[in-house]
């Protein structure tokens, strides 16, 4: 009755952003600051170390997140009555400048556990400041890690070193997907352990991320 261009239509508009700030009705007073343009930057809020629990927050302050889905696999949980399965999905969000989030979702459905993933990561979201910490380059640019960086979970281990400009993002495929949408051009890897496992990779490179974003004087490194 319909052609292939209905669904795909269909599916498009579903894909299509529907927040808006204006119908947004905040819960927390954070939410209600970010509403009113008292904070116009989500790196005020880190600043003042306050946890976001507003997926609208995020979504007001950085409109241009992109969205990548790193796995959906099955699990399953053994009950008194049956055996309960769920479909698990990862997520990774980030804007290619700085800011990325990973997330995790679980539901009885893949586009409900979809959705979930996304909002979670949304509100673990990380700044991470950026710079050239590779001695071979020393160009002062943000287009590097300032820094080398480490993180392990799981049997899955990872190791994150500066690059000079050129080299480009040497990396497996989960880690990839979480340094380049945190904006990271250039950088060295080298993991170990069972890289195989999607979910624990980018876990562990997001952490590896994220630890350099809990640094203080972070600045300095950069310089």
């Amino acid at each position: 009755m319909f052609g292939g261009g209905f669904y795909r239509r269909r599916r498009e508009d579903e894909e299509k952003p529907v927040f808006s700030i204006a119908a947004w009705t905040p819960k927390t007073k954070l939410g209600e600051q970010v509403k009113a343009g008292q904070i116009t930057s989500i790196e005020q809020i880190f600043a003042m170390g306050k946890p976001i629990k507003e997926v609208e927050i995020v979504e007001a302050l950085l409109p241009g997140l992109e969205t990548k889905n790193i796995e959906t696999a099955s699990v399953q949980r053994m009950t008194k009555d049956a055996r309960k399965m769920k479909y698990r999905t990862t997520v990774i969000v980030g804007d290619r400048k700085g800011h990325v989030g990973l997330g995790v979702g679980k539901a009885v459905e893949v586009r409900p556990a979809f959705e979930e993933a996304v909002k979670d990561a949304k509100l673990h979201i990380i700044t991470l400041a950026l710079g050239c910490g590779s001695w071979e380059c020393n160009c002062g640019t943000a287009h590097s890690l300032p820094i080398t960086l480490r993180a392990k979970v799981g049997t899955a281990e990872i190791i994150l070193k500066p690059a000079p400009r050129g080299v480009g993002v040497v990396a497996g495929v989960n880690a990839r997907a979480v340094l380049e949408l945190a904006g990271i051009k250039d950088v060295w890897t080298f993991a170990r352990g069972r890289t195989r496992d999607k979910y624990n990779m980018a876990l562990a490179t997001f952490w590896a991320l994220r630890s350099l974003s809990e640094m203080k004087n972070v600045e300095k490194l950069k310089a």
